[in-house]
């Protein structure tokens, strides 16, 4: 019996082998290594040296573009993640109802998360909000004067924003999902009671979302902080670093100016920022988040 026990222990690793080779040859390995080189002067064209936290002196002291490229970064996640959620909610609701040929819309609009975020479909969104774009046409047939959606310090990083926003298609699979869950019983309760749409939507739909909300935020939360191809692809930063989002200063120093320490250094002080931000919406969800078994995570 205990040799068959170990033949089956044998076999479950050689299927889950693939995964842990990735795992720790392509995660794993390189968290550990980033963490070294942040404390040296590695670079691909030189011998590397321990430099000590001269790295993280440096990042707070002397770089001029560290704080500029966190503070735009934090616009970014404070706009892009809550309109994202609600506009996913919002589409999951419509995409709800019993309709005819509900499943192709349901399809279509799923599409564009998978691909916004292509090289391709941000060269699109920079020809569609250029000064003589498809927006900006459409804005003068309403006799609007046109936007500099992308040549704007004000303006630019909403613009970039917004490309975010409409790739809802993960998150809104999850609150449709979350919407088929939720006991009809308890909206024709609500209606014998008088209560209309607004306030079933506030007292029953929104509670009974919130650990689909949850994990809806964590996930775009983190992708959002880590954002780097609209940036790069679409304005390169601009104007006067307006878009200069932490992923594409991370990139820059990594592979244009080959600071591969700094580079790994700026990228720990990234994981420490989203470590930090995820604590607190896991410490903040026991006030917001509704669980039908009452527990709490």
């Amino acid at each position: 019996m205990l040799k068959h026990k170990t033949k089956y222990q044998y076999v479950g690793l050689l299927y889950v082998a693939p995964w842990l080779v990735g795992f720790l040859a392509f995660q794993l390995y390189p968290f550990i290594v980033s963490f070294i080189y942040s404390f040296t002067d590695f670079s691909i064209l030189k011998a590397m040296h321990f430099v000590g936290f001269d790295n993280y002196v440096h990042m707070f002291t002397a770089d001029k573009k560290f704080f500029q490229s966190v503070k735009v970064t934090l616009v970014y996640v404070f706009f892009s993640v809550p309109c994202k959620l609600a506009f996913a909610l919002f589409i999951a609701m419509l995409l709800n109802m019993k309709l005819k040929s509900i499943n192709f819309f349901r399809t279509a609009y799923y599409l564009p998360s998978i691909l916004g975020g292509s090289i391709a479909i941000s060269i699109l969104w920079g020809f569609l909000f250029n000064t003589s774009g498809l927006v900006n046409i459409l804005l003068s047939k309403l006799h609007v004067p046109p936007v500099n959606w992308l040549g704007s310090p004000n303006v630019a990083i909403y613009t970039i924003s917004l490309l975010a926003v409409w790739q809802f298609g993960s998150s809104m699979v999850l609150f449709l999902a979350g919407l088929k869950n939720i006991p009809g019983e308890l909206y024709e309760a609500a209606r014998v009671d008088g209560a209309r749409k607004g306030r079933m939507f506030i007292h029953i739909t929104l509670p009974l979302l919130t650990p689909i909300i949850f994990f809806n935020l964590i996930m775009q939360m983190i992708n959002a902080f880590q954002e780097f191809t609209s940036a790069y692809v679409i304005t390169q930063g601009g104007p006067l670093d307006s878009t200069y989002l932490y992923g594409l200063m991370l990139y820059e120093n990594a592979f244009k100016y080959t600071k591969m320490g700094y580079a790994s250094a700026q990228s720990w002080f990234l994981f420490v920022i989203i470590l930090i931000f995820t604590i607190g919406i896991f410490k903040s969800s026991k006030y917001w988040t509704f669980y039908e078994d009452g527990g709490d995570l």
